[in-house]
């Protein structure tokens, strides 16, 4: 067991002690996860550079992740069930997203153990445990982020390693320095302050046309008092960076840390709770027996990776993960085991993902050892108009449609952003709002559309999927087959019509890049598809929420960037929009809007949520809601309707 020990350092009860249903009270365990892995071990042999890093006696290397732990204080009411939480940037996903709960946020000098929010105690009211695991390697120095600690890979002389890197940086103010990585990570320091051949270059799209910036103009350096000062973290530019730009670097960079641990981190704890004993640490021995893994943006595409790379088999030849939801990571993996990788890259066109790989493909390997690994791969809008979410279910032409296979769903969540919807409506997200991110301001109000009740049906299916054999609906996302799945061009025939929805007139696409040299070489575009909409604007493809299928207004995938923040031909990253409707025909007649308004639509508050209600109704019979979560839904169309009517 590559788990060799728990040490506690923090145990308390959950919400004062209260009851979930029939789990009982809950309490949390926070501390420190051991780990020593055989690096000639068949179920290590893919971690890169594993084979390079320190060992101890044993001939084994050892690492440690962050952990905590929650599980009903009398372990014999647990469900049996685990999930999984695949921390992002060293925070909890998993009760965020299920529970609808306030995710902590840390800040140096803040609490690093402020109290877990249960939210409506969705995973406590099944038995769920829940375990968040650290596995990230290049976490920001913020007390109570839940990171791993593990070796560098070493030369056959026990030197450190140097090697090329590559990353984008970019600023929503002016700037005269800027950290060497993307969101404010652990950069690898460079090698040689004075490098030649070290390449900075700027351009205004993703996929846009590169200008070097003279090597004489920049350094590795960052002002300090009014001087510059070498510093081989960040990068310092004549005249400083500009807002809204992208800059891309390319340097020689020096020390290699195994980055691949964090999946080892992951499916060893998973296998730890299933088959460790209470002398390896495990809290609640012979009780676990199911454990499905949950990650989102960042950490769904470290899942994919998990898949792709096969990686889910422990050392004594079990599957760690019975399945996994790996949620608005679109079509990409990312660079989680590979020398150099950088965990916090999240632009398809900034990461060496290979190529792009239609979930048919990632599991094709599964089926040909028997595995019964079940995954449901599940994305917003944002993800298809960033350009890569229609890959996981076409050829990367974008010329036909992929099935998902048998061990595999894709599902689609119609009319969403990346998160689960900003409320109260919004254009302009401050650093108070989330310290932890930039500021961002978009030319719309942002995407309001909540879909946690989708995300919680999910995992209900995925649920009977793996224990009673109960098959989950099938895959619901666009299809060229259906015509629901579309270029982006095909969307200015609607959006042009409605005032003030300033649709891109940019359309980046993902390109195969070629990782041989850095800067990498650009290939061929990918085939991008996004959903076709209605009249309305609404997303026809996928599966709508009631308030998207009774709307009150557009809910879109893609917003611009606010000429605030610099930009402002640029989508606005994981952002959508709300378009709501006029309030009455006055209105909708003044601003021309060709789309009826809410008195044109609804004769009244009561018939809208009853139409919202049927909307929800419908969802459960298809499986895609739970009928706990009707009422849900309705409230938060309630609170929607009185908002844009008001």
């Amino acid at each position: 067991m590559p788990v060799t020990g728990f040490d506690i350092r923090l145990r308390r009860p959950l919400a004062g002690g209260a009851p979930f249903g029939d789990a009982g009270p809950y309490e949390e365990l926070k501390g420190t996860l051991r780990l020593a892995i055989d690096p000639k071990h068949a179920a290590n042999e893919r971690i890169t550079d594993v084979a390079l890093a320190p060992r101890d006696h044993a001939g084994r290397v050892e690492f440690e992740s962050d952990v905590s732990l929650l599980l009903p204080v009398d372990r014999r009411r647990a469900s049996g069930r685990v999930m999984l939480d695949v921390v992002n940037r060293g925070n909890t996903v998993a009760v965020p997203n299920f529970n609808r709960a306030t995710r902590p946020t840390f800040v140096p000098g803040a609490d690093p153990d402020p109290p877990v929010d249960p939210g409506d105690g969705f995973l406590m009211r099944r038995g769920f445990v829940v375990i968040s695991c650290g596995w990230q390697i290049d976490l920001p120095e913020v007390p109570g982020l839940l990171g791993l600690r593990g070796p560098e890979a070493l030369d056959a002389n026990g030197n450190r390693l140097t090697g090329r890197v590559y990353t984008q940086l970019q600023t929503p103010a002016p700037a005269t320095h800027l950290l060497l990585s993307d969101r404010g990570h652990r950069p690898y320091p460079a090698a040689d302050l004075d490098e030649r051949d070290a390449v900075l270059l700027v351009r205004d799209q993703p996929d846009g046309a590169a200008t070097t910036i003279d090597r004489g103009r920049w350094r590795f350096a960052r002002s300090a008092g009014g001087a510059v000062v070498p510093d081989a973290r960040y990068v310092w530019l004549e005249g400083g960076f500009e807002k809204g730009r992208l800059y891309q670097i390319a340097y020689t960079a020096i020390g290699a840390p195994v980055i691949g641990l964090g999946i080892a981190a992951l499916r060893d704890s998973a296998a730890w709770l299933k088959h460790g004993t209470a002398r390896e640490g495990n809290p609640a021995p012979d009780v676990l027996r199911h454990v499905y893994a949950y990650g989102r943006s960042q950490t769904g595409r470290l899942l994919r990776t998990l898949v792709y790379n096969d990686l889910n088999l422990d050392e004594q030849g079990r599957e760690a993960l019975d399945a996994i939801i790996a949620n608005v990571a679109g079509g990409l993996r990312g660079e989680f085991n590979q020398r150099y990788g950088q965990n916090s890259k999240d632009r398809p066109h900034m990461m060496d993902y290979v190529q792009p790989a239609a979930d048919e493909d990632l599991h094709r390997r599964l089926a040909a050892r028997g595995s019964k690994l079940k995954v449901f791969y599940t994305n917003s809008s944002a993800e298809y108009h960033r350009g890569d979410a229609s890959l996981a279910h076409t050829n990367a032409e974008g010329t036909r449609d992929v099935p998902s296979g048998p061990s595999a769903r894709v599902y689609h969540f119609a009319g969403t952003e990346h998160g689960l919807g900003v409320w109260p409506p919004t254009a302009e997200k401050t650093a108070a709002a989330d310290p932890a991110e930039p500021p961002e301001h978009s030319q719309n109000l942002r995407n309001t559309i909540d879909y946690a009740p989708l995300l919680r049906a999910c995992l209900v299916n995925l649920d009977r999927w793996v224990t009673e054999g109960s098959e989950p609906p099938p895959s619901r996302h666009p299809r060229l087959a259906d015509s629901t799945a579309v270029p982006f061009e095909a969307l200015h025939a609607v959006f042009d019509r409605i005032p003030g929805a300033n649709y891109p007139r940019h359309h980046a696409r993902p390109c195969r890049l070629d990782f041989s040299a850095l800067p990498p070489r650009p290939g061929p575009a990918c085939g991008s598809l996004v959903s076709a909409v209605d009249a309305d604007g609404n997303e026809i493809g996928g599966i709508a929420l009631p308030e998207v299928a009774v709307p009150l207004g557009a809910h879109t995938g893609w917003t611009l960037r606010h000429a605030s923040i610099g930009g402002e031909a640029q989508r606005l990253v994981f952002a959508g929009a709300t378009i709501p409707f006029a309030r009455t025909r006055r209105a909708r007649e003044a601003s021309g809007d060709p789309r009826p308004s809410i008195e044109e639509r609804y004769r009244s508050r009561d018939g809208y949520l009853e139409r919202v209600r049927r909307a929800a109704a419908a969802l459960v019979a298809q499986r895609f809601m739970l009928e706990e979560d009707i009422e849900l839904t309705v409230a938060l169309a309630a609170r929607a309707w009185d908002h844009w009517t008001a």
